[in-house]
């Protein structure tokens, strides 16, 4: 009653008549207003991540704007405004090809942190729903930040389309040391081979049946899934290759990672090779 009669009776008189505190009223006003605030700043948020990040996340982006909430409350405004993140969805995971037979080792051997720049390098695919049929998205992610720093997308499941995810790599091949993988049989191609051995690349495949040897690439792709892929019908492989890239690009600059300590995958490689430096 008193903020809609403020433009006609001063706060005092009506204080004094409903026989309320100022003190109350002016906390309450404050209140609302700050409430307000981090209702906008939050659907902010969740709108930049493409509606993906959800409390956690939400709270770290919230404080380096100098917003302090916790997460019950963030996740209450989240409700309330109707903020669903993608991760609230399970998601589908297809049966693996045959095996590839080859006798070379797992390298890495679940080594899967504080790897140096460029030292390992994971591969896997996954597929994607274009028009009336499914294409392939294929990425290459550096274990020690996490960045896809090369992907491609295409018709089939095969070398070929690994290879092009090499190719499209800006920096130098010969900085990677090993490369590994599942034992999917896109992976044992001549092709494959006469790539890494020209850029002088140790190859380290995974365990037959075991994804856990292969966990980063299996969680980047779960995020691309979720993130990128679910819900999605692309009209052409062309409109798949233009969003792809604007996504993977969003994904190295613009999203937090938490095993990154909150840095996006760019924003750590900077920090951390400054420090080296």
């Amino acid at each position: 009653m008193i903020k809609v009669n403020i433009h006609k009776y001063s706060v005092s008189a009506m204080c004094r008549v409903l026989q309320v505190n100022r003190s109350t009223y002016y906390y309450e006003a404050s209140k609302n207003r700050n409430e307000s605030e981090l209702e906008s700043a939050i659907v902010d948020i969740f709108k930049a991540s493409r509606n993906n990040y959800g409390t956690r996340k939400i709270k770290k982006e919230l404080a380096d704007r100098d917003i302090i909430s916790s997460r019950r409350r963030i996740g209450r405004i989240m409700k309330q405004e109707g903020l669903v993140s993608s991760y609230t969805t399970a998601q589908f995971h297809p049966q693996k090809d045959t095996c590839n037979e080859s006798k070379v080792e797992n390298v890495v051997d679940r080594h899967f942190n504080e790897q140096s720049y460029r030292n390992v390098v994971v591969s896997d695919l996954t597929y994607v729903r274009v028009g009336m049929s499914w294409h392939y998205i294929c990425v290459l992610v550096d274990l020690f930040n996490r960045e896809i720093i090369g992907y491609s997308s295409g018709r089939r499941k095969t070398a070929a389309l690994v290879k092009q995810a090499f190719m499209s790599v800006k920096e130098n091949l010969g900085d990677i040391n090993i490369f590994h993988t599942d034992r999917g049989n896109e992976f044992k191609n001549q092709m494959i081979d006469e790539t890494l051995e020209v850029f002088d690349i140790q190859r380290s495949l995974s365990h037959k049946g075991c994804p856990y040897d292969n966990a980063v690439a299996e969680a980047t792709f779960k995020i691309i899934k979720t993130e990128f892929v679910k819900n999605q019908t692309f009209a052409s492989l062309y409109q798949l290759q233009l969003e792809l890239a604007d996504y993977v690009n969003w994904f190295n600059n613009r999203r937090i990672h938490s095993s990154l300590e909150y840095q996006t995958p760019v924003q750590y490689r900077m920090n951390t090779l400054k420090k080296v430096v």
